[in-house]
């Protein structure tokens, strides 16, 4: 990550990499977040200091995410395929193309991988209105719900409707809402290991609604239009994640079939 650490963090991710059995030390050279310990390609470095325990938190995240995956997806035959999270300032280049800290969070199918502007947890914050670190863990879990679409064909299905003149804009609502769903789904196991706090699903409902559709239109001064969703509203995103938590299971995520 850069210059300017400290021994005692130096020591810290020594110990995380032993408690978890995961290089964190990696993250000394490299803006990609371990997972698993597997290569990969170099990302641009997130190098400032500030922003260690941040790393340190979504790193551990990440890491309780795959493996509830891991455990889910196996019980229905399904292998699961590490992502990698790769955190970035400003810009960045990535199998799907170049992107800018304003595309906000993504993944990327091309590459399997999970791009995150650190910068964006602020404008979670602030811009949003959807502080705490819940909230920033709905977020990676929302991308790392993608990464299950992909896996499970999900992502591929879409695409080959979306080629074959489907409706791309309800498309796309489905496919978000369901990563909504999937987000839900890790905070349901995550809460059965005693990994929340109280307030922390309120955060991520409010996390949620924060970046529905119809609220960020509004922000941006113009009017309602859900012809011109890609994400869902506030409420169907609130809803979404609350049924995946409620529920813990995949089969209660069906977006495209339910009509929203």
């Amino acid at each position: 990550m850069g210059g300017g650490l400290g021994l005692g963090t130096i020591l810290l991710l020594a110990v995380l990499s032993l408690v978890f059995k995961t290089d964190f030390l990696s993250l000394l050279t490299t803006g990609e977040v371990p997972s698993g310990g597997s290569s990969s390609a170099p990302a641009r470095p997130v190098d400032d200091p500030a922003e260690e325990p941040l790393v340190e938190f979504v790193s551990f995240v990440l890491n309780d995410a795959q493996a509830i995956w891991a455990r889910l997806l196996s019980q229905s035959g399904t292998p699961y395929e590490e992502t990698r999270l790769v955190l970035f300032r400003d810009a960045i280049d990535s199998a799907c193309g170049f992107a800018q800290s304003a595309t906000g969070p993504f993944y990327c199918p091309g590459d399997r991988k999970v791009y995150i502007d650190l910068g964006f947890f602020a404008d979670l914050k602030e811009r949003f209105g959807a502080p705490g670190d819940f909230a920033q863990a709905y977020v990676l879990t929302h991308e790392i719900g993608h990464h299950v679409q992909t896996l499970l064909g999900t992502e591929a299905a879409v695409r080959r409707a979306q080629r074959g003149g489907g409706e791309g804009s309800a498309l796309s609502v489905a496919t978000e809402l369901q990563a909504d769903c999937y987000a839900g789904i890790w905070a349901h196991w995550t809460a059965n290991e005693a990994h929340l706090e109280e307030g922390d699903i309120e955060e991520g409902l409010g996390a949620a609604a924060a970046v529905g559709d119809d609220r960020i239109q509004r922000q941006g001064g113009g009017r309602v239009n859900p012809d011109a969703f890609t994400h869902g509203s506030s409420r169907e995103r609130a809803a979404w994640f609350r049924r995946g938590y409620d529920s813990g299971k995949i089969d209660a995520c069906d977006t495209f079939a339910s009509g929203r």
